[in-house]
């Protein structure tokens, strides 16, 4: 079972980039996912997450508020980050996580399985 996330690159401040998280060996479906970032020196911080309640429930840090959406393709299998109006604090390695319950949340600790990151670079 592993998780992958995807679609890292390089954008300039003001642009947008869509990250994908995927699963091998797992229906994502019926599980909270969450996307983390750790910047350069920083510790790993939660940005978004999703509930696998009905109706669904999303939650987002201050920081990428109003930004950022996380969304499910459970068609294909993964989960998503459009991330729109892009600012150089957002420079990190992000990643996916899947929690076992149903309810998301930002904090670390809950999450069961961690993909490898995927590394967008914003920057002029």
């Amino acid at each position: 079972v592993q998780l992958q996330a995807s679609g890292g690159g390089r954008v300039q401040p003001g642009g947008s980039l869509r990250l994908s998280c995927t699963a091998s060996g797992l229906i994502l479906g019926p599980y909270a996912i969450g996307w983390f970032r750790q910047g350069p020196g920083k510790e790993r911080r939660g940005i978004a997450c999703i509930s696998s309640v009905v109706p669904t429930e999303t939650s987002y840090a201050t920081s990428v508020k109003g930004r950022f959406i996380i969304s499910r393709e459970n068609a294909k299998n993964t989960v998503n980050l459009q991330m729109d109006s892009l600012e150089p604090a957002d420079t990190a390695v992000y990643i996916c996580a899947l929690h076992w319950g149903r309810v998301c949340t930002l904090d670390v600790g809950p999450y069961d399985l961690w993909g490898q990151g995927t590394l967008v670079t914003v920057s002029s």
